[in-house]
């Protein structure tokens, strides 16, 4: 029977990684996330510009109530937007760092450039499948919450493991073009049995982030890499180089 790491074992590998490191680990996370942040507010400010613009004139010869009705729609679907945008971008940031750690735990030596790194899921070699994937993932994930809540749940760890599926298979053949749906059922495939193991890994950082929260959110410096880098620790223990050239691993 194949033995796994446990939780305190994954987080141990975590930090032994960032052992005199942690700077990079913070930059690597800090500077996608105050990208995002930027361009949600960016889009916030647009959105509501734009929605002023489309109903200044009709102030002219409407009512109040049917200017302030028509507002309110368009504040809602700029809103919409931005947070839909922002949380595409979210997670492709949050992608590129975990193919950075997914690097960095097999070459621990490995030197960090954190908007290089962070910023090559947007590189022509990975963008495409995985913006598919998030695609792919979001439909199957709201289709299953239709059903109820905790279906959806559950598909969401079973696709978990989809994007670095993809980034270890692209690497195994370079020259093939990897199917993104294919990295979705490979994942559903690797995480039986495991799913709740993994629920309970992120379940863990609960207390982080409560002591997170109490610090004014600086804690979440130090709290972003350590809960990205365990997950990766997580695929790396559960693949345990299954995806890997033997030169590799």
């Amino acid at each position: 029977m194949e033995q796994y790491k446990t939780r305190a074992e994954l987080k141990s590998d975590t930090k032994e990684l960032f052992r005199g490191r942690w700077k990079d680990a913070i930059l690597l996370n800090f500077i996608p996330t105050l990208i995002t942040f930027i361009a949600f507010l960016v889009i916030v400010v647009v959105s509501f510009s734009i929605a002023d613009q489309i109903n200044t004139p009709i102030e002219n010869w409407t009512n109040d109530s049917y200017v302030s009705e028509d507002i309110g729609e368009s504040t809602n679907s700029g809103n919409g937007t931005s947070n839909v945008t922002s949380g595409i971008l979210s997670t492709l940031f949050t992608v590129g760092i975990s193919f950075t750690f997914l690097d960095w735990f097999r070459d621990p030596g490995k030197k960090i450039h954190p908007i290089k790194n962070s910023l090559q899921v947007f590189s022509r070699k990975y963008f495409l499948r995985t913006f598919l994937i998030y695609i792919l993932t979001s439909i199957f994930t709201t289709l299953w919450s239709l059903l109820f809540i905790i279906p959806g749940i559950i598909k969401h760890y079973a696709y978990s493991q989809a994007y670095l599926i993809y980034k270890d298979q692209t690497n195994l053949s370079p020259n093939e073009k990897i199917s993104s749906l294919n990295c979705i059922t490979e994942s559903k495939n690797l995480m039986k049995g495991h799913k709740w193991r993994f629920f309970l890994l992120e379940m863990s950082f609960i207390g982080w982030g409560i002591l997170a929260v109490l610090s004014l959110g600086i804690g979440f410096l130090w709290l972003f890499p350590y809960e990205n880098a365990t997950r990766v620790a997580f695929y790396e223990d559960l693949t345990k180089g299954k995806y890997l050239n033997e030169q590799d691993y």
